[in-house]
């Protein structure tokens, strides 16, 4: 089952046609968040910076069917690291990591019995 479905069929002249597909372009080149005028409301939609695209022509009966379709995902993807870049993380975050506090500092709920196990190492 779909999470939203609009589908709007009526007759429209071709600068009207043109008008739909110049506030789509705008909408595709402008990314983010973009709102689409459909008549009888406004869509909002985020638009990531990759699309995947689909153009079908249908010529028969007498007529011809162009349809023109974009597909993206709803949530934000989330790359993960390749194994050398999530190494070379790991050692920043080791590097970049707070020191330990010192062998007088008794701060973060540490007691005497900590400072002695620490001075016997």
């Amino acid at each position: 089952m779909k999470d939203l479905r609009f589908e709007q069929k009526r007759p429209l002249s071709r600068l009207e046609a043109a008008d739909q597909l110049t506030a789509l372009a705008t909408a595709l080149r402008e990314g983010g968040e973009a709102e689409l005028d459909l008549g009888s409301g406004t869509l909002s939609l985020r638009v990531p910076d990759d699309l995947h695209g689909e153009m079908e022509i249908e010529i028969g009966n007498g007529e011809i069917e162009l349809e023109i379709e974009f597909k993206w995902p709803t949530g934000r993807k989330r790359v993960a690291p390749s194994p050398p870049a999530a190494a070379a993380q790991e050692a920043v975050t080791r590097k970049t990591a707070p020191a330990r506090p010192g062998r007088g500092d008794t701060s973060a709920g540490r007691g005497k019995g900590v400072k002695r196990a620490a001075a016997k190492k």
